[in-house]
């Protein structure tokens, strides 16, 4: 098989793959925010969560449903920033899946990935890290909603967490988006050979 990549491309093509495998995975993953409500630990994703209280009619009490999924619609999200947070990661992830799912063929391919094509995947992958970078950086902005205010003690607001504490899947989300932005997009101008002139 021939390949359209240098060596430094197929390590561009590795990393690229795992750094958006890091970060789609800690995206999806509800593993954001950590906290607990009526002694049941509970978690919070962008757009999903892990365990969640029911008022039970019978007896008249509330309990928690110890169980994960995503939230009804995109209007039950519980915070206007983590709607935005969810739309804007998505796309950094598709743009980051994109130009991972290009390289690997690239290491198949011949004449796939130029350096021009590498330059441009590399610019993708920037703004791929920079759009999940900002998903990151707003998260924190939806603290202060009233489900996350009753599993982080009713300390919670912007930037505070109260009682509750960061996940694995933020730190798995924001290290492929850091990764994807300095080390990914740097190997990618390095990635392509140069095009074969053809005398016509």
């Amino acid at each position: 098989m021939a390949s359209s990549l240098t060596c430094a491309g197929m390590v561009w093509a590795l990393l690229s793959f795992l750094c958006a495998a890091a970060s789609c995975v800690g995206f999806f993953m509800p593993y954001w925010l950590l906290g607990s409500q009526l002694e049941k630990s509970v978690s919070f994703g962008t757009f999903r969560r892990c365990s969640y209280p029911v008022r039970d009619e019978s007896r008249q009490t509330t309990i928690m449903v110890e169980q994960c999924g995503r939230y009804a619609s995109f209007q039950a999200i519980p915070s206007t920033e983590w709607r935005i947070c969810t739309v804007v990661m998505g796309l950094g992830c598709g743009l980051l899946l994109l130009v991972a799912l290009t390289a690997l063929m690239g290491c198949c391919v011949s004449e796939l990935i130029s350096r021009t094509v590498g330059r441009v995947a590399g610019g993708i992958q920037f703004l791929g890290g920079l759009l999940i970078g900002s998903g990151c950086a707003l998260y924190p902005l939806g603290w202060d909603s009233e489900e996350v205010r009753q599993t982080c003690g009713n300390l919670s607001n912007q930037f505070e967490l109260g009682t509750c504490e960061i996940g694995w899947a933020y730190y798995c989300t924001g290290g492929g988006a850091v990764a994807a932005m300095l080390v990914c997009t740097w190997l990618a101008c390095f990635s392509g050979k140069k095009q074969k002139q053809y005398p016509y």
